[in-house]
């Protein structure tokens, strides 16, 4: 058995729970954020048998895009803010990061 951890954005959550549950998978949804932008994003558990994996990772695949999101740099640590002017820059986000654990033991009460 193998525990499908993914982190997708938030908008593409309710489109890949949707899938998921079209397959026949069972998801645990945890509300995250992210580091680097410090945006919502949503953490998935699947767990699946061996043969099962490819599929889930696909769905995850085929239903998470990356997009191109303008984001304003912030002003800089321990150098002079009132010389810095912040300019938008275009940045592709989304997409999934996806890992794949063995799991040792399974129980559901």
């Amino acid at each position: 058995m193998k525990l499908v951890v993914g982190v997708i954005q938030d908008k593409d959550s309710h489109r890949l729970l949707t899938a998921l549950t079209q397959a026949g998978f069972r998801a645990t949804k945890l509300a995250s954020t992210g580091g680097f932008l410090r945006e919502g994003n949503t953490t998935l558990f699947v767990g699946v048998s061996d043969d099962q994996v490819e599929k889930a990772v696909g769905l995850i695949k085929s239903t998470c895009r990356a997009r191109e999101q303008l984001v304003t740099p912030l002003s800089p640590m321990g150098g002079p803010a009132d010389s810095y002017i912040p300019y938008p820059v275009e940045i592709l986000v989304g997409g999934a990061t996806v890992f794949v654990l063995d799991v040792e033991r399974f129980e559901k009460f």
